[in-house]
């Protein structure tokens, strides 16, 4: 089960959008889903995460994995991003890199492995272009289920 989003999310709308992924994830742990990956980036794969380690605390038994384009990916972000990102990879249960070093493909690669490895897709998708677009329509293509929670 994927957890995919835009990186930019409206800081009116955190609340609700935590809430709506919790609720969507709950809804897939009762359908017998365990193992939830989402891709390190800022915005939703932050609230995405945050949202499974919550919902540990209830269903012990389901996985968060990480699944990380590189290990670089968070070379130019704040110090309190990167903080919170190394909360959430201390905390997950399987973090996964698919490139050692950053490429003009590696966000790609991280996304087409975590469609790859689904059978379900919870994604917050507001726009018709860039990496979350591109992932939603290659999990659409592979016959993923696909959440949208921004519909």
């Amino acid at each position: 089960m994927l957890l995919t989003g835009h990186r930019e999310i409206p800081s009116g709308q955190r609340r609700r959008i935590f809430a709506k992924t919790e609720e969507a994830i709950e809804g897939l742990i009762k359908k017998g889903y365990l193992y939830f990956g989402a891709g390190g980036a800022l915005g939703f794969d932050t609230i995405a995460a945050f949202a499974v380690l919550k919902l540990k605390e209830r269903y012990p038994d389901i996985r968060l994995i990480l699944v990380l384009p590189c290990f670089s990916q968070t070379r130019g972000w704040s110090q309190e991003d990167i903080e919170i990102y190394d909360d959430i990879k201390q905390k997950a249960d399987k973090v996964v890199y698919t490139s050692q070093e950053y490429t003009r493909g590696c966000m790609h690669k991280r996304n087409r492995h975590l469609v790859d490895n689904s059978s379900a897709c919870i994604s917050y998708l507001t726009e018709n272009k860039g990496g979350t677009f591109y992932t939603v329509n290659y999990a659409k293509s592979k016959g993923v289920e696909v959440i949208n929670i921004a519909e």
